[in-house]
C-alpha cells in the first residue's frame, strides 16, 4: 500500500504573527541590474508595452526583418514595422552596433559615432528614440513604409498614414523643435534635437502628444522606470544564493506585468507578438502568476470586473453566461467551456489572498448566471459539463479541430467540478444557502461519476475524454495532471503523475501527446510535411503545462525533478529567444545538429511567464494563503541547490517575510491579520522505502529516444 506521511509543524499556539517593524531585505534589484548584453550572433527579440494598448516588437541586431507583426502595434492596428537611423547620411546599421544592451524599460544601441535609446512610457502613445552622437552635424529617420499610405510633410513633424489607421496619424518629429527637412522617406534634423518622438493618433492628440513629450521626457521615463521598480521590490524582491534565479525571476514578473493592459478595460494580453487581445482562458489561467502571487490584487479584482460586463447576457444564445473566450475592441466570441470555470475558480483565489468579501458584491451575478445556466443546458445525466470538440485549451482548428476532445474532457471536467465547488463556498460567503447547497450537491454528483468513467487502473490511464457515444479515447496527453481533485486512489495519482512526466516531459517542457501514438508530431513547423497546425496539440511542448507537470511532482516528493525543469525555463528567459520572456510553444526533439529544441509560438506568452511565478511561490517556497478562515499554509519545498533566500510576499494589506538559511524556513507576518500554518512533507514511501527521483534528462546533453525515427516516420 502506499501512504503519504505529513509531518505538521505548527507555529506556536497558532497565534498571528504581527510586527511593527518590518524585518531587514537586502536591497532589491533594480531595472538597471537586469540589463543584458546581447550578442549579435544572438540577435534576440525584444518587446515594450504602454501598459495600454501599445506594444513595440523588435530584434536586437536586425532592422525591416519579415514579420507582419514587427514594429508598432495599437489596440489590435498595425502602425509602422520599423525604422532606420542616420548620421551625416549614413545609416547606423544594427548589425554593425558594438553594444546592444536591453532592460525592462529601454533598449539601447552603441555604435562608434552614436547612441540609440529606445523608450515606451505608460498610457500615451508615444515612442522616443533619443540618439546622442559625436560630433555629429546631422541625424536622420526613415520609417519602413510597409504598413503606410502616404505622407505629408509641414517643417516641424511628418505625418503618415497607417493602412490600419481609422482615422488616426503617425506623426514623427525631432525631439528638440529644430530645422529639418524630408526627402525619400528620411526625416533629417540637425544633430542638437537629440533624437525622435514618435506619437499616434488624431492630428490634435498627436500636437498634443508631441508637446508633452518634449516638455515631460524625463518626468514620463522616469515614473515609467520607477512603476518597475516598485514591483521589483516592494511585491516581489528576492535575493539567493542563485543570482540566476534572482534574475529570471526579476525578469519574467517583469515581462509578465507589461502584459497587463487596458485596451478593453483592465486584462491581460495572451501574448506578444500575435495575441495582444484578451482571451478569457489564458488570462484566468495566467491570474494567480500574473496578479495574486505577485500582489497585484486591485488589477486582478478590476479584470474580474472588467470581464464580468463581457458575460453573454442574450438568454437565447447558445452562450448564454459564458465568459468571453476571445475580447477585442473589434469583436467579442465566447467558444470556450473552460474560461467561464476559470474565471469563477480565479475569483475565489484571489478572496483567499485578499480576504476583501465586498469584492464577492460585485461578481456574485456574475458567478451565479454562469453555474445555473450550465446546469439547465450543458451537462448530462450524470452530472459531465457538455462541450464541443474545439472548445477546451486544445482549440486548433483548420477546417476541422486538430484535436478534437469533444465532448466531455477530463479537464473540463475538473474544473467544472472546481467552479460548483468555488460557487458554492462564494454562495455560502454571501449567505445564498440555496445555492451553495445545490452547487455543491450537483459537485459531488459528477464527483462520484468520474473515478469509474475515466480511470483504468491497470494502465496508469486518465482517459482523456469521453466521446459524444460514451466510449473512452486512448491518446496519452497531459490534461490528466488537471484531474486529480475527482480521484481518490492516492497511489494511482502517484503513479500517473510519474508516468505522464516519463511519457511526455521533455528538458524544454511538457509536450501535448506522447511520442508513440501514430498522430504525434514532434515539429511544430515541418512544412514540407504537414500544416503547422497539425502539430500545435500532437506533439508541440507547450510551456504553460510545465506548471501542472511541477506542481505534482513537488506534490508527490520529487522536488529535484521539478527543479530540473524550473532552472530549464528560466535559462530560456536568460539565454535564448525574447528578452526576459517564456516562449508559448516548443519543439518536442532538437533539429538535427543541436541539442535544445527550438522554441515556437508567439514569444512572450502569458500563461508560460504566469506558471512560472505561481510554481515559484505556491510551490517551491510554498506559500498558499487562505484568509477567508485566517490561515496562511507554508509548505516550503526547496531544492538542495538553494541554501539561503530571502524575499517578501504581500498578502491581504500587509507582507509575509520569507527567510531560508540553515536549512530552515523562517516566517514573518507585517500587516496581516492571520494564522501561519508550516507544513513539511516527508518523502512518499512504498513498503516502508522511499521512492527513486525519477529519471530526467540533464540540459545541454543531446536527448535521444529509442522510438524517435520510427515513430516521426509514421507521424509524416
Amino acid at each position: 500500500m502506499y501512504f503519504a506521511r505529513l509531518l505538521f509543524i505548527l507555529l506556536p499556539s497558532m497565534v498571528a504573527c504581527q510586527r511593527q517593524i518590518s524585518p531587514s531585505m537586502p536591497d532589491p534589484l533594480q531595472t538597471s541590474d537586469l540589463k543584458m548584453e546581447i550578442q549579435a550572433a544572438d540577435n534576440r527579440e525584444y518587446s515594450f508595452t504602454n501598459k495600454r494598448s501599445a506594444y513595440w516588437y523588435g530584434k536586437s541586431h536586425q532592422g525591416h526583418f519579415d514579420d507582419y507583426f514587427a514594429g508598432w502595434n495599437i489596440a489590435t492596428r498595425r502602425i509602422f514595422s520599423d525604422y532606420q537611423l542616420y548620421v551625416d547620411g549614413q545609416p547606423l546599421l544594427r548589425s554593425k552596433a558594438k553594444q546592444v544592451h536591453i532592460t525592462p524599460d529601454a533598449l539601447k544601441r552603441n555604435w562608434d559615432n552614436a547612441t540609440e535609446c529606445l523608450q515606451l512610457v505608460d498610457n500615451e502613445d508615444i515612442i522616443f528614440i533619443s540618439l546622442e552622437t559625436k560630433k555629429a552635424r546631422q541625424i536622420g529617420i526613415s520609417i519602413d513604409q510597409r504598413l503606410l499610405n502616404g505622407s505629408s510633410f509641414d517643417n516641424s513633424s511628418v505625418r503618415f498614414i497607417p493602412k490600419e489607421s481609422h482615422g488616426k496619424v503617425l506623426e514623427v518629429a525631432p525631439l528638440i523643435p529644430t530645422a529639418l527637412s524630408f526627402s525619400d522617406s528620411t526625416l533629417t534634423v540637425n544633430a542638437e534635437a537629440g533624437g525622435f518622438i514618435c506619437v499616434y493618433g488624431s492630428p490634435d492628440e498627436c500636437k498634443r502628444l508631441i508637446n508633452k513629450a518634449r516638455t515631460e521626457k524625463t518626468k514620463l521615463i522616469a515614473e515609467r522606470t520607477a512603476r518597475m521598480n516598485r514591483l521589483l521590490s516592494d511585491n516581489v524582491p528576492l535575493n539567493s544564493n542563485l543570482p540566476e534565479l534572482d534574475h529570471a525571476l526579476a525578469w519574467l514578473a517583469l515581462t509578465m506585468d507589461q502584459l497587463i493592459t487596458n485596451q478593453q478595460g483592465k486584462g491581460i494580453y495572451a501574448g506578444l507578438p500575435w495575441f495582444n487581445s484578451y482571451w478569457g482562458r489564458d488570462m484566468f489561467i495566467a491570474l494567480p502568476g500574473a496578479t495574486m502571487v505577485t500582489g497585484q490584487f486591485e488589477e486582478a479584482e478590476e479584470m474580474l470586473r472588467d470581464f464580468a460586463k463581457l458575460q453573454n447576457r442574450d438568454s437565447l444564445s447558445p452562450n448564454y453566461g459564458r465568459i468571453p473566450n476571445w475580447a477585442n475592441p473589434d469583436t467579442i466570441m465566447y467558444n470556450t467551456a473552460d474560461g467561464t470555470p476559470r474565471y469563477v475558480i480565479e475569483a475565489e483565489e484571489l478572496l483567499k489572498y485578499t480576504g476583501d468579501r465586498n469584492f464577492l458584491q460585485d461578481i456574485y451575478p456574475t458567478i451565479q448566471l454562469s453555474i445555473n445556466q450550465c446546469l439547465k443546458q450543458q451537462v448530462d445525466e450524470k452530472g459531465y459539463l457538455l462541450h464541443e470538440d474545439a472548445d477546451t485549451w486544445m482549440d486548433v482548428k483548420h477546417e476541422v479541430p486538430g484535436s478534437p476532445r469533444g465532448n466531455r474532457a477530463n479537464d473540463i471536467q475538473w474544473l467544472w467540478y472546481r467552479q460548483l465547488m468555488a460557487g458554492a463556498h462564494l454562495a455560502t460567503l454571501i449567505n445564498d444557502t440555496v445555492h451553495a447547497t445545490r452547487w455543491e450537491q450537483a459537485a459531488q454528483h459528477m464527483a462520484r461519476h468520474f473515478e469509474q468513467d475515466f480511470c483504468d487502473k491497470e494502465n496508469i490511464l486518465v482517459y482523456d475524454h469521453l466521446n459524444n457515444n460514451g466510449t473512452p479515447d486512448l491518446q496519452y496527453r497531459p490534461n490528466q495532471l488537471f484531474c486529480f481533485d475527482l480521484i481518490d486512489d492516492n497511489y494511482f495519482k502517484h503513479e500517473v503523475a510519474k508516468r505522464v512526466w516519463r511519457k511526455l516531459v521533455y528538458p524544454w517542457g511538457v509536450a501535448s501527446l506522447a511520442q508513440d501514438d501514430p498522430q504525434f508530431h514532434p515539429y511544430h513547423h515541418d512544412d514540407e510535411h504537414y500544416f503547422f497546425d497539425d502539430a500545435y496539440h500532437n506533439g508541440t511542448v507547450w510551456l504553460w503545462v510545465n506548471g501542472i507537470a511541477m506542481q505534482r511532482m513537488i506534490e508527490y516528493g520529487y522536488k529535484e525533478t521539478a527543479w530540473q525543469l524550473f532552472c530549464n525555463m528560466n535559462r530560456q528567459a536568460l539565454k535564448e529567444g525574447a528578452v526576459g520572456s517564456l516562449s508559448e510553444n516548443a519543439d518536442a526533439y532538437p533539429r538535427k545538429g543541436t541539442s535544445w529544441a527550438k522554441r515556437s509560438g508567439t514569444f512572450l506568452q502569458a500563461w508560460s511567464n504566469s506558471e512560472q511565478l505561481r510554481v515559484w511561490y505556491q510551490c517551491f517556497l510554498g506559500i498558499q494563503p487562505d484568509l477567508l478562515n485566517g490561515i496562511i499554509t507554508v509548505r516550503p519545498a526547496l531544492p538542495s541547490a538553494i541554501t539561503e533566500l530571502q524575499t517578501r510576499v504581500r498578502i491581504g494589506k500587509g507582507w509575509l517575510y520569507y527567510k531560508y538559511s540553515k536549512g530552515k524556513v523562517t516566517v514573518t507576518l507585517d500587516g496581516v491579520e492571520a494564522k501561519v500554518q508550516m507544513l513539511t512533507d516527508r518523502m512518499d514511501v512504498t513498503d516502508g522505502k522511499q521512492m527513486p527521483i525519477i529519471p530526467f534528462c540533464q540540459p545541454d546533453t543531446t536527448i535521444d529516444f529509442p522510438c524517435m525515427h520510427q515513430h516521426y516516420k509514421q507521424a509524416k
